[in-house]
Parts: C-alpha cells; sequence; structure tokens
C-alpha cells in the first residue's frame, strides 16, 4: 500500500532501454522516521522534486516512516539533507539491486510449465493455472473474466462454491502492481481450499463462497515483470511523461480526501476524477452484482503486518459496528502470530497506518455496507519491504490461512456469516 515517486524521468536517469528492466546498482535505500512538521514539508517538497530520490513511501504526515531510495551520484546531497533537517535516517543496504537480483531465483527441480510457490509467478501463468483449475473442478470452480484493462488484459475472478446459500468472502489482490506477495499468496491460499485435507481448512471450502480476484492491476502487475520492479499505479497515461493511477485512491467514497495526490507524477495519484479508470469500474461493476452475499471484504497488500479496517479518509468517523470488527482482527492477529510467531498491528487504516482515501476497503463498508471490510498488510517490517524473497511466500500464506480461519471462527460467534 506504500508509495514511491513514479517518475518517468527516473527511468530515464536510469538509462533504461525500451524493454529492459529497470536496475538500482549501488542504489541506497534509506529508512527514515518524520518527526515534525519541517521534516514532512522538506521530504514531500524533495519527492515532487528531485528524481534521484525515490520515495517507496510517500510522506503525508509526521509519526510515520519512509522508505528512501538515493542514487550513487545524489548520495552527498541526501546525507546533507538529513543532517539539515535532522533526520532520523538509517541505512537498509547500500545496494538495492541486489536485493532485487536475490528476490525471485528459480525454483529447483521445477518443470517450466510447473506452477508453484517457490518463485513469483507472471500473469500468464496464474491465469493459465486458473483456467486449469475451472476445467478440473468444474463442479464447484468459475473464472470469470469482468472486464479488460487499459491495455486489454482480461481481469479475472475465480469463484468457489459448494452449496448454494453460503455467505460470501471477495478477496482482492495485487491492486498495487509491486506487490507480488499478495497475488502469490491468494494463489496459495485458493489452492489450500481445493487441496487440503485439514478438516478446518475444509470447512472453509464447503462453508462459504469464495469470490478472489488476484491480479487486480493486470497492466502494472506486468509492467513490474518487464521493466520496472517498483512500479505501483496502473498503467493509463494521464500524463505522458508519468502514466498511471493508483487504484487504490480512485474509488468513489470520499475520493481526494486525504492521503492521495493530484499530481500525476505522485503514486498517490488519484486520478483525474473518482472512478476515472477502466480497472476501477470493472471491479465496481463485478462487484456489485455480487455484493447482496457478501459479508468480508478482504483486501491484501504489502507491507508493514497490519490488519488495516475502515476508514482512512481524513477525519473520519469509526464504522458503526468498529468494536466487532476490532475484535475480529485481534482474533486475526492472533492467528497470524501462531506459527511463526509473526506479529500484526491491527486498528482503522488512519489510525495505524496512514490517511487516505479513496481505497476500496472504505468504499465496501462505507458505501456497500458490506458489513466486514478488512485489508491485510503482509509482511515484512522493512527489510526487505515490497521485495520479499520468495522463499517466504508459503510461510506468509500459511500465517494468513491461519489467521482467516481463527478471524471467520470469532466472526461467526458475533452473529456474522449466517447461511441465507
Amino acid at each position: 500500500m506504500r508509495s514511491q515517486c513514479s517518475s518517468f524521468l527516473v527511468l530515464l536517469v536510469l538509462g533504461v532501454a525500451s524493454g529492459g528492466l529497470v536496475r538500482y546498482d549501488n542504489f541506497h535505500l534509506f529508512r527514515v522516521a518524520i518527526t515534525d512538521q519541517e521534516q514532512l514539508k522538506v521530504l514531500q517538497n524533495v519527492e515532487l522534486q528531485n528524481d534521484q530520490f525515490i520515495f517507496l513511501d510517500y510522506p503525508t504526515q509526521v509519526g510515520m516512516n519512509v522508505s528512501v531510495l538515493v542514487s550513487p551520484r545524489k548520495l552527498l546531497d541526501y546525507l546533507q539533507l538529513a543532517k539539515n533537517v535532522h533526520l532520523s535516517s538509517h541505512l537498509a543496504t547500500t545496494n538495492f539491486q541486489a536485493i532485487l537480483d536475490a528476490e525471485n531465483p528459480p525454483a529447483k527441480n521445477k518443470r517450466s510449465d510447473e506452477f508453484g510457490w517457490e518463485e513469483y509467478q507472471t500473469l500468464d501463468a496464474i491465469y493459465n493455472w486458473i483456467d486449469e483449475l475451472a476445467v478440473k473442478y468444474s463442479s464447484i470452480l468459475t473464472v470469470q473474466s469482468i472486464g479488460q484493462s487499459y491495455e486489454g488484459r482480461e481481469m479475472k475472478v475465480v469463484k468457489l462454491s459448494h452449496q448454494a446459500g453460503n455467505p460470501g468472502i471477495f478477496i482482492e489482490s495485487n491492486i498495487h502492481a509491486r506487490e507480488w506477495i499478495t497475488s502469490a499468496t491468494t494463489t496459495w491460499l485458493l489452492n489450500e481450499l481445493l487441496t487440503s485435507s485439514d478438516p478446518a481448512v475444509q470447512e472453509l471450502l464447503t462453508s462459504y463462497d469464495w469470490y478472489i480476484l488476484p491480479v487486480a492491476n493486470p497492466d502494472g502487475f506486468h509492467y513490474t515483470k518487464t521493466t520496472n520492479r517498483l512500479w505501483r499505479k496502473n498503467r493509463y497515461p494521464h500524463n505522458i511523461l508519468c502514466p498511471g493511477v493508483d487504484l487504490n485512491r480512485n474509488f468513489p467514497y470520499h475520493w481526494m480526501e486525504g492521503g492521495a495526490s493530484q499530481v500525476a507524477c505522485n503514486d498517490i495519484y488519484a486520478g483525474p476524477s473518482p472512478a476515472s479508470e477502466v480497472e476501477t469500474r470493472n471491479m465496481m461493476e463485478y462487484y456489485e452484482t455480487i455484493v447482496d452475499r457478501i459479508e468480508l471484504h478482504l483486501q491484501f497488500h504489502s507491507y508493514g503486518q497490519y490488519i488495516l479496517l475502515p476508514y482512512g479518509y481524513q477525519d473520519a468517523d469509526y464504522p458503526d459496528n468498529y468494536s466487532d470488527q476490532l475484535e475480529i482482527a485481534e482474533a486475526a492477529a492472533i492467528g497470524f502470530s501462531k506459527r511463526y510467531n509473526t506479529p500484526y498491528t491491527y486498528g482503522t487504516i488512519a489510525d495505524v497506518l496512514y490517511v487516505d482515501s479513496g481505497s476500496t476497503t472504505d468504499w465496501a463498508h462505507g458505501y456497500h455496507k458490506t458489513p466486514l471490510s478488512m485489508c491485510f498488510e503482509f509482511r515484512d517490517n522493512g527489510a526487505y519491504g515490497f521485495v520479499l524473497p520468495a522463499d517466504q511466500i508459503i510461510p506468509n500464506a500459511e500465517e494468513t490461512l491461519d489467521a482467516l480461519i481463527a478471524m471467520l471462527a470469532k466472526a461467526k460467534t458475533m452473529g456474522y456469516f449466517q447461511r441465507s
């Protein structure tokens, strides 16, 4: 969910030829704590004006931490800036490219056409795999295109249903292109629902209808594989030098009420108007066809290890069922910690992370009154950030399954998820 400067000029400076991957050789990664208003204003100005400082998190408020990539030739400028405004700045790595290179090594002893979770998959591989599932499990699983992206890629939704009348759960992942761990976790969960012999998992399969959008931003996701690993937005060229809109700021519920931008080169650019993007409209139109069946809307993001509740917009009220959602989030946090002791913080978006507006979490609960709406921000706490090594896919997915089992059990005791 976090943000980075997405200026096209960065690609020119890095010397990327068409069709090649952006490289970050000898880029230094700093973790910065914003402690006062002066630091916030300085960093916001730098983010807008300096293409050699790449912000992986947009500085929106005092008290938050941001990650900043600094090119080698601008290192002294950054150090002087940090000294001038007394930044609390921790150097995480002196060569960010080494982290990228180590993220996704080829899986060992694996056929080229075999789908798995020892490495991150491409969009085509994900789509081919779910299409194969639709054939193999045709009595309970269907795949539907809910429309095409700006660049003409399908947006595919999986529906998994064992019996009529089950309460529904909607899962959305990879709305932010670079958050690869989200679609990897989603596909692992889908496979586990279909193949696990664990009674607790089988109960999830038979007692709920699952509506799963594994890649909500197919153009951006593809772009992270071919051109820039750190790309966040979609690919629509509202600005020819700075294409793309943050789809998770584009939904028409308290749009542009904090934590979003009207500057096209910013990675939290909310678009020229609410629901301006075809991907947003595709998701909205599909959700409206199933909303009466959905008890839980669940977004997958990275990173930071949070369970986030509505709302995120500026000066937002709490949801009417805030105490219920908080109890359910607590159960999820306990579930996340059960297997690997991974700590998760829970609360509203605005309370525990930062102000943001126009998200699907806010839209689902605030506009559509979906009873439960949450966002999981997955591993980690900053060691790798968005570039989580592939060997953490399965552990992350396992603890997510534990969290789902715990939170759904808790919610049932509170009167949610009753069969119709």
